[in-house]
């Protein structure tokens, strides 16, 4: 097989969370470590970070990866989902792992992968671990897909784990109350690591502390810290926790020892984040005139935080090109965005998209009015149209309707 074709099978093979929904959630770790054993436990060899959370996670790995590479390290950066290319998942140092290593690593191991069945995630997060180790890196960051404690990527044992926050999000998974969802997250608390606490609530942080006390952990508030955070290209008001909790989880690492990072580093790699790591679909403007804003928030919590910012944006009118997938929680998610604006409703070509007009309807309670389209792409070229200069289009919904527009 060739890359496409390799990419196709373990899009199609195998279960993927992102795609098919609850066929892909494994209830235990098993697989993950059948496989780490099969490949030679190439994660034992790796210095890692570990970032779980509800939100966060994927701006606050960027951020410290961009840091690192900024002070010189050979940087290991493994996210998910992508948003165009599957490769954009496993990084080193900004770069994108090629696309022959992918096809040379399933092809030695699609026999153990189809016989195992492991899913899409747990054989990516095995080629992610064996890439690094193959590269020799000095760091990495890993950010976990869902959950913490049932995680492919928690058979590692990290430098540091670092939890951003706690919101209502794969509740069908993780549990239907904070607490609940907490301890899950706190699952990647390990004996003897240090933990940073990104946000918490009362309810969260007893969960995060009885974990922390009873693996023997230092524990760290980012929250609570009196901490001046640097500028960033990453916009948004809510990024500011994030950098919070990058430079506290920073400031750990230089206590221990394990990393050696000055503030002008720091502020470099703020600055430099989207070029030193590719990451996109962050509170992205993708033009002006109108102004255009992509971000691939999702859940209620990170939406909250997002529309907040949509609101006090300066303009004229608003346009929103809304999709989600069919098992949001609308009743949670959509009195969160403003009625006050025109709707161009789609759905996200993936097979877990909503239909469009099922989104219409069922926004259309909570009063957000709008039109339904055959695409993502033709809603956003109606949004455009429609669009004055002094008007702001915004996408998102879902990190599919992001992924479809680039």
């Amino acid at each position: 097989m060739n890359y496409t074709e390799t990419v196709q099978w373990m899009f199609n093979r195998l279960p993927m969370f992102q795609q098919v929904g609850s066929a892909a959630y494994k209830e235990d770790l098993t697989n993950t470590i059948a496989f780490a054993n099969h490949i030679g436990n190439p994660e034992k060899r790796l210095r890692c970070i570990h970032v779980a959370g509800t939100n966060g996670k994927g701006s606050t790995c960027h951020l410290l990866a961009a840091v690192l590479q900024e002070a010189g390290y050979k940087v290991g950066l493994f996210t998910s989902p992508h948003l165009k290319d599957y490769r954009e998942r496993i990084k080193v140092n900004g770069e994108m792992i090629s696309e022959s290593f992918v096809v040379d690593f399933i092809a030695a191991h699609q026999q153990f992968l189809e016989a195992q069945q492991l899913s899409f995630f747990e054989m990516t997060v095995g080629l992610a671990f064996t890439y690094f180790a193959h590269a020799k890196t000095d760091i990495n960051v890993i950010e976990v897909g869902m959950g913490g404690r049932l995680d492919a990527t928690n058979i590692i044992t990290p430098l540091i784990a670092v939890i951003t926050n706690i919101g209502l999000d794969h509740t069908q998974y993780l549990g239907t109350t904070l607490p609940a969802i907490a301890n899950e997250k706190a699952g990647i608390i390990k004996p003897g690591v240090p933990v940073v606490i990104g946000a918490y609530i009362p309810e969260t942080r007893s969960v995060f502390e009885s974990k922390a006390v009873h693996a023997n952990a230092s524990i760290f508030w980012a929250s609570d810290e009196q901490l001046q955070t640097y500028p960033s290209i990453l916009k948004g008001a809510y990024q500011e926790a994030n950098k919070k909790t990058v430079q506290q989880t920073l400031a750990v690492l230089q206590k221990t020892g394990a990393i050696q990072v000055s503030s002008k580093q720091i502020q470099a790699g703020f600055a430099n984040v989207v070029v030193n790591t590719g990451l996109q679909g962050r509170w992205q403007i993708l033009g002006l005139q109108p102004k255009i804003i992509a971000d691939t928030a999702h859940n209620a919590h990170g939406l909250q935080m997002v529309m907040q910012q949509l609101n006090a944006e300066s303009k004229d009118h608003l346009h929103l090109v809304l999709g989600v997938v069919n098992d949001k929680d609308l009743e949670g998610i959509l009195p969160l965005f403003p009625k006050n604006a025109h709707y161009y409703f789609c759905k996200p070509n993936v097979p877990r998209g909503l239909d469009a007009t099922i989104l219409q309807k069922t926004a259309s309670q909570f009063g957000l009015i709008g039109a339904v389209y055959n695409s993502v792409s033709e809603a956003y070229r109606e949004a455009c149209k429609q669009a004055s200069p002094n008007d702001v289009v915004f996408v998102g919904g879902s990190t599919f309707v992001v992924a479809e527009l680039f």
